[in-house]
């Protein structure tokens, strides 16, 4: 493209949650998928457009077994993992399995992720934003809700669905949410914890996995993708969708004038909202040709949520936020065999979440929203951060 502002064709880092970088824009008028740099060797692709999007998240013909990122790579921390750690890796890392296999593993934790399940858990998840809504209005204003309100709400929701004894729940946090740690200190406490339940079996994934057929490592290794993922998206996105209403006083006027309306706004918060820049990489195991489009072999293909999200070929004027819009179809939770397995569990949070509050705290108001400015990426796989988002109710 002559005149560019992106002519290195590298992953942008000038966008925020609310406002993507132009250079997924540029990218998505030139063509579907666009060439993109990635710093370990051949260059790949980029997809932002939607319909190439959910085509390629669905195809078998492409892997996740090659992790390949277009954004700086983090050193790992596995030469010290246990051989009882490494088994657990190779045999249930949800993130880097594909076909039967992975299938597999998945079926282990749908039912306990499913809309009935999830549905037996409102008035828990509702006491738990109850409880955590109390100490936020409590505090000193203005208030971290990023930090002092959505973190609370997602790490104990995903305890209490986990399984995570109460009294394991405070190490919890200092290893999966605040804190640093090693995937071996991971493993560590995972066991501490199958060995707390298995002496007190309960209605959680964890019982849920004890009790089943599944193997040691299958099990360690599950609930090590579980606690790793999930939870800190529900806190971004509790957090995005505040900052989007605060920021949009109109759109804010409509959810407190019909409250019956959040539900379908969530999928709103989830197209503008969505967190991954980029998806975890797929890589093709063959030629591919989707939408006029071919792919070489061995190609690596970043989807892009956030630029198919913004797709005009598939919402009208869709820079706007309108949380009456049928914004279903978004590939905020992704798609196809590896889209978000807790994505039910999600929208009950983020319902309950901004629901209670706003109704609790009708002069709420934004203070400062880090986001609102570029932050680094918080993974390799490209994902916005939410930054401290300061409010205050008076």
């Amino acid at each position: 493209m002559t005149g560019c502002p992106y002519p290195e064709r590298v992953l942008p880092t000038d966008g925020t949650p609310l406002a993507p970088s132009p250079a997924l824009a540029l990218w998505r008028d030139e063509a579907p998928a666009t060439p993109l740099r990635y710093p370990d060797g051949p260059d790949g692709l980029i997809v932002t457009r939607h319909a190439l999007a959910r085509d390629v998240l669905a195809d078998p013909r492409f892997t996740v077994a090659v992790h390949r990122f277009p954004g700086p790579q983090e050193g790992t921390e596995l030469d010290d993992l246990d051989e009882a750690g490494r088994a657990a890796l190779a045999a249930s890392n949800l993130l880097a399995l594909d076909g039967e296999q992975h299938l597999r593993m998945r079926r282990a934790i749908l039912s306990q992720f499913s809309m009935r399940a999830v549905r037996a858990r409102e008035e828990a998840v509702a006491g738990i934003v109850a409880s955590q809504l109390a100490d936020f209005l409590a505090r000193e204003q203005p208030a971290d809700l990023f930090a002092d309100y959505a973190t609370p709400i997602s790490m104990r929701t995903h305890c209490l669905v986990l399984g995570v004894p109460d009294a394991l729940t405070p190490r919890f946090g200092e290893l999966f949410v605040t804190g640093t740690s090693t995937t071996q200190e991971k493993f560590d406490y995972i066991r501490d914890v199958l060995a707390a339940r298995e002496g007190a079996p309960g209605d959680d994934v964890i019982t849920h996995l004890l009790q089943g057929e599944w193997t040691r490592a299958e099990v360690e290794g599950i609930l090590l993708v579980l606690m790793t993922s999930g939870r800190d998206s529900v806190a971004y996105l509790i957090s995005t969708a505040m900052v989007a209403l605060l920021t949009h006083p109109d759109q804010l006027a409509v959810l407190r004038d019909d409250p019956s309306t959040l539900p379908g706004a969530i999928e709103e918060f989830m197209r503008v909202g969505a967190m991954f820049v980029t998806l975890f990489p797929r890589t093709a195991r063959e030629d591919v040709e989707l939408h006029g489009v071919v792919i070489p072999a061995g190609t690596t293909v970043a989807v892009s949520p956030v630029a198919a999200n913004h797709d005009e070929r598939q919402y009208d004027d869709p820079d706007r936020f309108d949380v009456t819009r049928d914004a279903f179809g978004h590939l905020g939770f992704g798609h196809g065999p590896h889209g978000c397995v807790g994505q039910q569990l999600a929208r009950l949070e983020i319902r309950e979440a901004v629901g209670q509050l706003l109704a609790a705290a009708p002069g709420i108001r934004l203070v400062h929203a880090e986001q609102l400015s570029p932050l680094p990426f918080a993974h390799p796989v490209a994902t916005y951060e939410a930054g401290a988002v300061e409010v205050d109710w008076r």
